[in-house]
């Protein structure tokens, strides 16, 4: 896959059917790619950490680097021209000293990869008003590969 989206770690539905993104935000998500002339069969997506955290709470620093080097082997095996952060979670591993906020729909170049930190699906859903934010920054994504080639 040419792009990898990673998310923060399973939720519900994602739990029980062992695949990211496939509840409310993973629909949004799969809108979002078809804005842009992708399938999800044209990318990667995967979490930081492979299981729902209890309670649903945030992963713990502990767990994020139990699963660091997994999540460190799939981007090697899949060398993606691409990786897009969906949220400040996935994004922090990689670019800790940024703040979504700020950093939302720019790409920055680090380690010899190319990283475009997003505002998660869900964080759309629960707040209407970002949902344009995270399409206008998407839709990006065709124009930063064109430029990554």
């Amino acid at each position: 896959a040419e792009i990898i989206f990673i998310g923060e770690a399973p939720g519900v539905k994602e739990d029980e059917l062992g695949r990211p993104f496939v509840g409310a935000a993973g629909k949004f998500l799969e809108e979002m790619l078809g804005s842009i002339q992708l399938d999800r069969t044209d990318v990667y997506i995967t979490n930081i950490v492979k299981y729902r955290p209890p309670g649903n709470r945030d992963p713990l620093p502990e767990e994020v680097a139990e699963f660091k080097p997994i999540l460190l082997q799939q981007i090697e095996i899949i060398s993606p021209r691409l990786i897009v952060f969906l949220g400040r979670h996935s994004m922090n591993v990689f670019l800790p000293e940024l703040r979504i906020g700020q950093a939302h729909g720019q790409p920055f170049r680090k380690n010899g990869r190319v990283f475009l930190p997003l505002y998660h699906p869900a964080a759309a859903l629960y707040n209407g008003g970002m949902r344009q934010t995270l399409v206008d920054d998407f839709s990006k994504i065709p124009t930063i590969l064109e430029q990554i080639k």
